[in-house]
């Protein structure tokens, strides 16, 4: 008898540049998992999950993206404590009853980040510069205090602890080796955009890691390429958070 059909799906807006739906639909086939698709919810408000979950009655995990990845807090019922402390969620299990349907959040970002920056010949005598203060940005700071790597957050925001990017210069640059992008600034359609940065105190010294990973090769990892610079794209971080959330959904509860 074949098993129930589970339907898998990313929310975020916009979602063209996104390759989860490929990767678990090519992770279902090479699995033998006829009975299990991904579907990519394209929403403009956050509020529109609601109407998908109660809609899509086989749907049992979600992706978050861009923009929604702290806004989708206040519509879950359960949220890992990890997930509380770092003030993102990027995967949503869901857990149907008789009697309700239960949505529990979770943050794979910090598992695949830490698993791919971790194979750089890095430790905590390194600093690192963090571009961006969203969801991402949130995930990525929490792992790099867990690995006691010492960071400093660069954003449009003026909020405290954030310096804008005006403020960077030459003895910032040498002073923190690991750059990390967690804006969306250079990912596909908007290919030539790029963060302005002091790139030209760049040195091989430097490790440039970009969250983005659609296009392979961004505007502000093509200045580490000038720079002799070690680099890394998103495309690690998506394949290692999507298998963190693939076991998550997979687990029974207790």
């Amino acid at each position: 008898m074949q098993s129930q059909n589970k339907t898998f799906g990313l929310i975020g807006y916009p979602l063209g540049h996104s390759y989860s739906k490929g990767h678990f639909s090519r992770k279902f086939e090479l699995e033998g998992l006829v009975n299990h698709s991904y579907e990519n919810f394209e929403i403009p408000s956050i509020g529109l999950i609601k109407k998908i979950v109660r809609e899509t009655t086989d749907l049992v995990g979600l992706n978050v993206t861009i923009p929604y990845k702290q806004t989708v807090m206040s519509y879950l019922d359960e949220i890992d404590p990890v997930a509380v402390k770092i003030g993102a969620v990027n995967t949503i299990k869901i857990t149907r009853t008789s009697s309700r349907c239960i949505l529990s959040g979770y943050n794979t970002d910090v598992i695949g980040f830490t698993k791919s920056v971790t194979r750089w010949p890095i430790n905590n005598s390194i600093k690192a510069l963090v571009f961006g203060s969203g969801g991402s940005s949130l995930a990525i700071r929490y792992a790099l205090g867990q690995l006691d790597i010492e960071f400093t957050t660069v954003s449009r925001k003026k909020e405290e602890g954030f310096i804008p990017y005006e403020a960077l210069t030459e003895e910032m640059v040498i002073d923190h080796l690991l750059w990390v992008n967690c804006t969306p600034v250079g990912m596909f359609p908007d290919v030539h955009e790029m963060l302005s940065l002091p790139y030209q105190y760049l040195t091989p010294g430097h490790y440039l890691f970009d969250l983005v990973y659609n296009p392979e090769i961004t505007g502000f990892l093509s200045k580490g390429i000038e720079a002799g610079s070690r680099l890394m794209n998103g495309s690690t971080m998506l394949y290692e958070q999507a298998e963190a959330s693939w076991e998550i959904w997979m687990k029974q509860p207790v």
